[in-house]
């Protein structure tokens, strides 16, 4: 049974980049009325009525064990209030908590097919009862709005709102990556929450083979490989998704789970709900110490990739009697 983490603060598992970018948004001129603008448009009643209507609400009777792993994990988190379940009918992959005031979980059939371990569920429950105990509801249901409908349809400033969109993105990825730090507070099993991982990057394995440890070597290759132009694609690749690729989901919580930080809240050092957490100024200098390697080595790779374009195009256009172009191993100054 996992060791329960009595009265756990949700400040345990935030990752300083998701409560650093959240607060950045705050400061966003115009941020609030954003907010309040796309929240009207949002009924929380009517949205659970939709789910009561055309879903199966998971109880005691209802899914009984899909229940009682809601239970364990509301338990293990130390979680007072019994968050309510629904199960709808999709293909699709996906579990969602939606809602202001009294937020619940959606979780889709597709889902229940793809993670179908006991333990893997457990994970992804847990995963999304840290969005509610991080409360993150709000800026998430007005992120699900804007994204799905877009600003142009919300309004008149349409691409002017573009910025706000791609760092309303930023955050929402980094949420991902604190909460699947609840996820695994609440199964305690590293291997869980990676085959889960390689689940939902690749699907069940149908008679077949696979293997977890294979998959996180692919994701140190994703993280470490390439050139600069492999780097940069990464980057384009993921600045309009609402979740981190798996591979990086994986290696991120492994890097947590091994960082020392992890082993210290199961042996009961923790920061407890009621207590006074880190300063603005210290999520800040967290999160800044997280991004200013990536932000360095992107802008080299940046830089590095423009030179090797600026010699392609030399290249191709110049005369058959110029001089051969630099290479990009050539001292050049930066572009």
């Amino acid at each position: 049974m996992p060791i329960v983490l009595p009265q756990i603060s949700s400040r345990t598992w935030e990752h300083p980049a998701d409560r650093a970018a959240l607060d950045t948004l705050r400061a966003i001129p115009g941020f609030d009325e954003v907010v309040r603008k796309t929240a009207g448009f949002i009924s929380e009643r009517g949205v659970r009525q939709l789910f009561l209507a055309n879903a199966v609400q998971v109880g005691p009777i209802q899914r009984p064990r899909l229940h009682a792993l809601l239970v364990d994990v509301c338990g293990t988190l130390d979680w007072p209030t019994m968050t309510e379940l629904y199960v709808t009918q999709s293909s699709k992959v996906n579990a969602f908590a939606i809602g202001f005031e009294r937020p619940f979980i959606v979780i889709t059939s597709g889902a229940l097919e793809l993670l179908d371990g006991d333990e893997e569920r457990r994970f992804l429950l847990a995963h999304e009862l840290g969005h509610i105990m991080s409360d993150h509801m709000v800026y998430r249901t007005v992120a699900h709005v804007i994204l799905t409908i877009g600003t142009l349809a919300l309004l008149p400033v349409g691409l002017a709102l573009l910025p706000f969109q791609l760092a309303l993105l930023e955050w929402h990825r980094k949420s991902e990556l604190s909460t699947d730090r609840a996820g695994l507070l609440a199964v305690q099993d590293g291997a869980v929450a990676q085959r889960a991982f390689m689940k939902l990057a690749g699907g069940l394995e149908y008679g077949d083979t696979a293997s977890v440890e294979d998959f996180m070597r692919q994701a140190a290759a994703y993280e470490a490989g390439g050139d600069g132009w492999d780097r940069i694609f990464r980057i384009l690749n993921t600045a309009f998704r609402e979740h981190p690729f798996n591979t990086v989901r994986a290696g991120e919580l492994e890097r947590w789970r091994t960082g020392g930080q992890y082993d210290a809240i199961l042996a009961g050092t923790y920061a407890r709900r009621g207590e006074a957490g880190a300063s603005l100024s210290d999520d800040y200098a967290d999160a800044t110490s997280y991004y200013s390697a990536r932000a360095r080595r992107a802008a080299d790779d940046v830089n590095v990739a423009m030179r090797r374009a600026a010699d392609a195009f030399r290249e191709a256009f110049r005369g058959p009697d110029a001089p051969p172009s630099a290479s990009a191993a050539d001292p050049i100054p930066p572009v």
